[in-house]
């Protein structure tokens, strides 16, 4: 599943783990989900989601 969400946090200038502190995640999390190694569960995608005021689906796209 590949993302948007490098763009998003670079937009919002801020850093991985300032995301993930925001989130509750770790750093490594935020990464792996960036890079396409780790599809975060549904909570995390609509905590990830609302965090930029988006939706799952905008941000989230299948292959």
């Amino acid at each position: 599943m590949r993302n948007d969400l490098t763009a998003l946090r670079r937009a919002a200038n801020i850093s991985q783990r300032e995301l993930g502190e925001v989130l509750n995640v770790s750093r490594q999390t935020i990464n792996s989900i960036e890079t396409g190694r780790y599809d975060p569960s549904l909570p995390l995608a609509i905590a990830i989601a609302r965090h930029f005021h988006s939706t799952v689906e905008e941000i989230f796209h299948v292959d």
